[in-house]
């Protein structure tokens, strides 16, 4: 029987799977028997196929679904648009008047359905959303999720800082921020459709920036007496390391660690200035990083040391940072995550000398790159997906490397490990055939 349009509920899969549970390694499974319980749970994973067993379609290949740890999911209108300006410009020119138009409830509809059946239909089955100070529209966003059926973490997000939010969109005060993030935090965890806990949400402070001491204090205490998870930005560029070491005489790292705010499975995005310091108390709390290859390239001005933030024990996946960058899906990321390693690893201006040009040891091969779009990010969250293992929730994608819409190159017979390096440098939405969560089908 073909999986192409069932639920693998209550179901055993036999397909050629791939997964990378552990950084640096990749596992290939030919016609490996997964049974999913009632509950969207690994249960077995065997080579005894049952009789009833559905099978995946000849030539398709099985892959964790993609988890996605940055997304702006507001930005999504300006996807491949207004990069060619400084990140405090692009944000007051361009960003801030669009994430202000989520005040009008059926544009935030509209934009949020159009932007998850996208992230669904290109494979990316868990999601960490930046949303807007809005909280109705931030509420929309998260039926959406549980609807639709992506494994989400939601944030409204709080800013308030007077002297860098301009007027038309900032939260009132700091008590307001407060508030509507625990009137959010409450409204999710109590959905009559979110039983399962599929959507969560997180305590989402822009970056230093943009809140008040008051409000961060605040987001952390909420953080401490909730339990609720954390993101932000952290060091993303010169001008933001700079503004948070020039405001509070610390790192940006540790300002959020004094507000409260760097704990278990908090996630930052981008964290290119980080020093070894920082990276040290990051891990040392239980944070992770959202690594964004390609933002990083337009707004950061510099390439995020992936290597060393693994060697001391980071947990780290990537983000596409839409808008912040000219890319959809975390293929994309996951391409450049290996391209900027290199260049950070032999360096870019030839008239240094080989010697001195790059940083020696910074490259990440493309094992890396598919445990930091799977199991990566998922252990940044601290999330039971991203491999095929007993216990983990079923989150897939089927892939078809032959979809004539595709992009995928293998004439003649391909190894198996040769074609998941196709799939990750050449995959693009039409070779996903197929997305599970839960072991429920989201795409066909």
């Amino acid at each position: 029987m073909s999986a192409r349009a069932c639920s693998l509920t209550g179901r055993t899969l036999v397909a050629n799977a791939f997964h990378a549970p552990e950084c640096g390694s990749v596992d290939y499974l030919p016609d490996i028997a997964i049974t999913v319980d009632a509950d969207g749970v690994i249960e077995h994973v065997s080579r005894d196929i049952p009789d009833d067993a559905v099978y995946l379609p000849q030539g398709q290949y099985l892959l964790p679904g993609l988890v996605d740890l940055h997304v702006h999911a507001p930005q999504f209108p300006q996807l491949g648009s207004a990069l060619d300006a400084p990140l405090e410009d692009w944000l007051q020119t361009y960003t801030f008047p669009l994430e202000a138009k989520y005040s009008d409830t059926g544009f935030a509809r509209e934009t949020y359905d159009a932007l998850i059946d996208h992230m669904l239909r290109c494979g990316t089955t868990t999601a960490l959303h930046f949303a807007t100070v809005h909280l109705p529209a931030t509420k929309i966003l998260a039926d959406l999720c549980i609807n639709k059926g992506q494994r989400a973490l939601i944030g409204k997000v709080a800013m308030d800082h007077p002297e860098t939010c301009p007027q038309y969109y900032r939260d009132p005060d700091a008590d307001t921020a407060i508030a509507q993030t625990r009137a959010l935090i409450e409204y999710i965890n109590a959905h009559p459709h979110n039983g399962a806990g599929r959507v969560l949400p997180v305590i989402t402070p822009r970056f230093v920036p943009a809140c008040t001491d008051a409000c961060l204090h605040g987001l952390g205490q909420l953080a401490a007496e909730t339990g609720t998870r954390v993101q932000t930005h952290v060091s993303e560029s010169d001008w933001e390391h700079a503004h948070v070491r020039t405001r509070t005489g610390l790192s940006d790292t540790e300002a959020l660690d004094h507000f409260g705010l760097l704990r278990e499975y908090t996630v930052l995005a981008h964290a290119n200035f980080l020093s070894g310091t920082d990276m040290d108390l990051i891990a040392q709390r239980g944070g992770g990083i959202a690594h964004c290859p390609w933002s990083n390239i337009y707004f950061a001005n510099a390439v995020f040391p992936l290597r060393e933030a693994l060697a001391r024990g980071l947990r780290v996946g990537l983000g596409t940072d839409i808008s912040g960058g000219p890319i959809g899906t975390i293929w994309e990321a996951a391409r450049m995550s290996v391209a900027a390693a290199r260049l950070l690893d032999s360096g870019t201006d030839p008239d240094r000398a080989p010697e001195l040009r790059g940083r020696a040891g910074a490259r990440i091969s493309m094992e890396t790159a598919f445990h930091l779009a799977t199991r990566g990010g998922a252990k940044a969250l601290g999330l039971h997906v991203g491999a095929f293992v007993p216990g983990m929730r079923f989150d897939a994608i089927a892939i078809d490397p032959a979809a004539p819409a595709g992009q995928i190159v293998s004439i003649g017979d391909t190894p198996p490990l040769q074609m998941l390096e196709k799939i990750i440098y050449g995959a693009t939405k039409a070779n996903v055939a197929t997305v599970w969560t839960d072991g429920a089908l989201r795409v066909a």
